[in-house]
């Protein structure tokens, strides 16, 4: 004797349903621009980041180039680093008044830049001693002490 076979057929197929995506698509909606607001931050702090390191790069060099040159003269100067470059430099160089110390420059260099149409700057500031005056002076007193 044969049995009969039994086929049993699911009402229900697997898949997702239209709640369920609308559900899923919803959340999307409120995530993503939250997320693509995060990344575009991101970048907009990183390009700031590169600038400033790039800038203090520039006023290092900047600033080594003047103390190479010795006992800077006072003044102002100004300039570009190479052809349409964004980033400008200025230093001002000037005098210590003091009775107690001489031969005293105090330099300030700074760097300027355009990011996102905005000015950016940072500055720099050192002192720098006439040697050969110092040593000059130092010797004239060893010598006039004997």
């Amino acid at each position: 004797m044969k049995q009969p076979i039994k086929c049993s057929v699911s009402t229900r197929e697997s898949g997702f349903t239209l709640v369920e995506i609308l559900v899923t698509l919803a959340i999307l909606a409120a995530v993503l621009p939250a997320l693509l607001n995060a990344f575009a931050s991101a970048a907009r702090n990183q390009a700031l980041s590169d600038n400033t390191t790039t800038a203090l790069y520039l006023l290092k060099f900047q600033m080594a180039q003047i103390e190479m040159e010795g006992y800077p003269d006072v003044g102002e100067a100004s300039g570009e680093f190479g052809e349409n470059s964004r980033y400008r430099w200025n230093s001002v160089i000037t005098d210590i008044e003091s009775e107690e110390i001489e031969n005293i420059r105090r330099v300030q260099v700074t760097v300027t830049w355009l990011h996102k149409n905005r000015e950016r700057s940072m500055s720099m500031t050192t002192f720098v001693a006439d040697r050969q005056k110092s040593q000059t002076q130092q010797g004239q007193q060893q010598g006039g002490g004997r």
